[in-house]
């Protein structure tokens, strides 16, 4: 399981349910938008206190950020592939 990927998702899909667009995000926690894009596309592995800001930010707990979705629960249960 991919956690920036993981992290990603679970972000974006809080973020709207929270009805904020990335720009409104981005104003209220002080993060640039370049980078709440890079987040939800995997491409940024934030430290433990990133995951906290973000989530005080969303009104949630920071375990939601990296609980396992359906995704990654489907991955998990997929044989492992052989290199």
């Amino acid at each position: 399981m991919d956690m920036r990927k993981l992290v990603g998702r679970n972000f974006a899909r809080l973020r709207k349910q929270k009805r904020f667009t990335q720009e409104k995000f981005a104003e209220a926690s002080g993060f640039t938008q370049q980078y709440i894009s890079d987040l939800e596309r995997g491409r940024r592995n934030p430290t433990v206190v990133t995951l906290f800001e973000l989530a005080s930010t969303l009104g949630v707990s920071h375990v939601d950020l990296v609980l396992p979705d359906d995704e990654a629960r489907t991955e998990r249960s997929k044989p492992a592939k052989r290199k």
